[in-house]
């Protein structure tokens, strides 16, 4: 099965879907279904013409899905037409959306991706990228998930850790993504916190505060990235550090550590320091080497390595990404940081570069230009 056949396919197929009068998530769903339907079709029966198939089937899995969506709204018309006197309660059932799509029947990823997709309101493309996986895996993903529970009754709502993955990374998506989810987050967070009483759903709630007090800083007047290390701290919200801080130290003292809180530690310390060069970076490491041991992810290596150049000098930074997988997102801007703290500006202006190539948004690809620009000048010098 060619992926990169498929994935390449993929935009121009969901563009003729659309021009056809499909709305875009819609035709998003259908295409994701044709694509499915390919990587089980193709290896025995390969198409003559491959985006003709596509188009085919997601056209024919859109009308499917509009059809099977106006009965059901034909079908919900006819129930209680006439609401009941007196007035409507407000009733917010997001959070328990969330518990519903991490059912039992799915594995704890394809919950998460299918409940980002169906509720989070986040693109295949969003998800695919948290994930580090390329979009047409995550579109198999999601589409399994689906079938997976189409039919199935909904009275086992899924685990707490699951939904808690879900809404770190909506909010990760809404902080720094395309799509502004953060509030939302946070609101649900809290829901959540009152409901449950959880060390480590405290400890996700006091990382998003700790995070979002930074974000009017994160920004300059133009829409350009402010890194943080040269942000003005007068204009971090202070109420949300002191309401953070103090869910953590809750949290923390109750000794069951787990990920968000030793996450919210690390942003507890940068927010406590006055400026950026009396950051605490030695116990910033200890609390990603903790962190690394509860994930083995390869983003909190990256991060730790990072903390490192700054804790022990930038040689001793780069000594621990070389143990690294370089295709790893944001690598090569991790590596143009050190290396321009050690004084080779060449390979650290290279190193931005190609970092801004690889770069996930428009504001981020424009920062780690300026830098490689800002390098290029000096040593023209």
């Amino acid at each position: 099965m060619n992926e990169i056949l498929l994935r390449s396919l993929t935009p121009s197929v969901l563009g003729i879907l659309v021009r056809r009068g499909a709305d875009f998530a819609a035709a998003e769903d259908a295409v994701q279904d044709a694509l499915v339907e390919a990587v089980r079709v193709w290896p025995d029966d390969p198409p003559r013409d491959p985006k003709g198939w596509l188009v085919t089937v997601a056209w024919r899995k859109w009308l499917d899905a509009t059809r099977a969506a106006a009965a059901r709204r034909r079908r919900e018309d006819l129930v209680d037409e006439e609401p009941a006197p007196g007035p409507a309660p407000t009733v917010d059932d997001t959070l328990q959306l969330y518990f519903l799509c991490a059912h039992p029947s799915l594995t704890p990823s394809s919950a998460v991706a299918l409940t980002l997709r169906a509720v989070g309101g986040l693109t295949t493309r969003q998800i695919a990228q948290a994930y580090l996986v390329p979009e047409a895996t995550m579109a198999q993903r999601i589409s399994r998930a689906k079938r997976t529970v189409f039919g199935v009754r909904f009275d086992q709502p899924g685990d707490v850790a699951t939904v808690l993955r879900v809404l770190y990374l909506v909010f990760n998506e809404g902080y720094s993504g395309d799509v502004d989810l953060a509030v939302e987050a946070i609101r649900l967070t809290r829901q959540l916190a009152a409901a449950i009483d959880h060390p480590e759903v405290a400890g996700l709630l006091a990382l998003m505060l700790l995070h979002h007090a930074r974000r009017a800083a994160r920004t300059a007047p133009d829409g350009s990235l402010v890194p943080l290390a040269e942000q003005d701290r007068g204009r971090w919200d202070t109420e949300s550090i002191a309401e953070g801080v103090e869910i953590l130290q809750a949290a923390l003292a109750r000794d069951r550590l787990g990920e968000f809180q030793a996450q919210a530690a690390i942003a507890a310390l940068h927010a406590d320091a006055p400026t950026a060069e009396e950051t605490d970076w030695v116990q910033i490491v200890e609390w990603y080497d903790e962190l690394a041991r509860l994930t083995d992810s390869p983003v909190v290596r990256l991060n730790r390595a990072v903390a490192v150049g700054e804790a022990d000098g930038p040689r001793a930074g780069l000594a621990a990404l070389a143990a690294l997988d370089d295709a790893l997102p944001r690598h090569a801007a991790v590596a143009a940081y050190l290396h321009e703290r050690d004084g080779d500006l060449a390979t650290a202006a290279r190193l931005y570069a190609e970092a801004a190539r690889k770069a996930p948004n428009l504001a981020e690809r424009d920062h780690l230009t300026c830098q490689a620009a800002r390098l290029n000048a000096r040593r023209r010098r």
